[in-house]
């Protein structure tokens, strides 16, 4: 992956189509059990993760990676289709980088489901650790991301607009202990 366009608080750590997921299944609510491998703990085999765009959004979702405050993260099933991305699995490793694209921290998934926005929960939100207390402040902060002209640019379509009825990728995440980024 070459880019994050998801929303706030988010990341897409993809290495590229897996024919295995097909998007169908996904939005019937199967999960593949399907696990890629991990064949070295060197971080330069890894793909990359960015959360948000470069810049001081970025910078502030991966400290809160590194201080442990952040171990969850919503993106859009678009995205993924419009790229051709797989969806992540439990196991899935990636290299986390800031805004320079420096390398900061490995990252391992620990649970991905598909929901409406609508049932996006309040322990996911609060796990996203951006000081979330309520369900209305996570909508408001992402609808800003998902709204906002970066990603409205990145999308190339200015009209558009979530609800809940927008499928989200909601993932979890652990930091992988003495794996480099």
């Amino acid at each position: 992956m070459t880019r994050s366009a998801t929303g706030s608080g988010s990341a897409r750590c993809s290495p590229g189509p897996d024919p295995a997921t097909p998007v169908s299944r996904v939005r019937a609510g199967w999960s593949p059990g399907y696990r890629r491998p991990v064949t070295t703990p060197s971080s330069s085999d890894l793909p990359k993760c960015e959360f948000a765009f470069p810049g001081p959004l970025r910078d502030q979702l991966v400290a809160a990676v590194l201080s442990g405050a952040k171990t969850s993260t919503t993106g859009l099933l678009q995205d993924y289709e419009r790229d051709g991305e797989p969806l992540p699995v439990v196991g899935d490793r990636s290299v986390v980088v800031d805004s320079a694209d420096r390398p900061v921290a490995v990252i391992e998934v620990t649970g991905v489901r598909v929901v409406r926005l609508g049932d996006v929960d309040l322990d996911h939100a609060r796990d996203e650790g951006e000081g979330y207390d309520s369900m209305a402040a996570w909508r408001a902060g992402h609808e800003e991301y998902w709204h906002g002209s970066d990603y409205l640019g990145w999308l190339g379509d200015p009209g558009f607009r979530v609800d809940d009825d927008t499928l989200a990728v909601v993932e979890r995440f652990r930091v992988v202990p003495g794996v480099p980024g």
